[in-house]
């Protein structure tokens, strides 16, 4: 028994043979270790990966926030400044209205206090009255003005115009020479950057059928009666210059004969 090692079968080996076994097992077992641990080192290398590729996505995620929460925050002020610029054009073009009521408004508080006055004439003097009102209408056409509207006139004769007449009466006319002409005006027109935005109110003339038809009948009846005491007249002027002419036949004749 010395030296002897019990085989896989129950048979002695000898016991320089067990040292050559291990040295075989090993090899096989070491290959999958390695294996294991390479794995393990690939798993926690991909998982680093996409640790890093979240947390790179998650900042510029933060960075496009931050920029949309700026531009967001540019277009308000923006908006906020456009509005203010609005208002401020709005009431830059307002300033002459607001300055013509104005003066409208004086003139009118001092002329009702002349009115109302102690000294007042009874009833006002007619010329002063018109000369206020014209006046009023200058103010108000250049308040207008300011805003970039026009006033037209309208003088009575000129031809009546569709685009910028618009007819509030009617006139009959016997004239024809009249007809479809402006004979009066009610309201000015006003107009801005060659539009029309008001016509200007007129009275247009219209020849008139009646009238018309009795100067024609007279003048008719006045060639006619004309024509008609002519008309004897040749007949007899005619008749005589016939017998005349019958009469010289008969003593040319009789003159012959003899």
């Amino acid at each position: 028994m010395d030296g002897a090692v019990p085989g896989a079968d129950g048979a002695s080996a000898p016991a320089g043979t067990a040292p050559e076994a291990a040295s075989v097992a090993a090899p096989v077992a070491a290959p999958q270790a390695v294996s294991a641990e390479v794995a393990g080192e690939g798993r926690a290398a991909f998982e680093a990966e996409i640790r890093d590729a979240l947390a790179a996505l998650t900042a510029r995620l933060d960075r496009e926030h931050e920029r949309a929460a700026h531009r967001e925050a540019v277009i308000d002020r923006l908006h906020e400044e456009n509005q203010r610029l609005r208002r401020g054009e709005l009431q830059a073009m307002l300033e002459p209205v607001r300055t013509a009521l104005y003066r409208l408004h004086d003139q009118a508080r001092r002329e009702a206090d002349r009115l109302a006055g102690p000294g007042a004439a009874e009833p006002p003097d007619p010329v002063r009255t018109a000369g206020l009102l014209g006046a009023v209408a200058d103010d108000v056409a250049d308040a207008l003005a300011r805003l970039g509207v026009e006033r037209f006139g309208v003088a009575p004769g000129e031809p009546y115009d569709a685009s910028r007449h618009r007819p509030v009466a009617v006139t009959p006319v016997t004239d024809p020479g009249r007809d479809g002409l402006v004979t009066g005006v009610q309201a000015d027109g006003f107009e801005q950057g060659g539009k029309v935005l008001r016509k200007a109110a007129v009275s247009v003339g219209r020849l008139d059928p009646a009238a018309n038809g009795t100067a024609n009948g007279t003048a008719n009846g006045t060639a006619n009666g004309t024509a008609d005491r002519a008309e004897p007249a040749a007949r007899a002027g005619s008749g005589r210059h016939r017998a005349a002419g019958r009469g010289e036949t008969t003593n040319n004749r009789l003159g012959t004969d003899g």
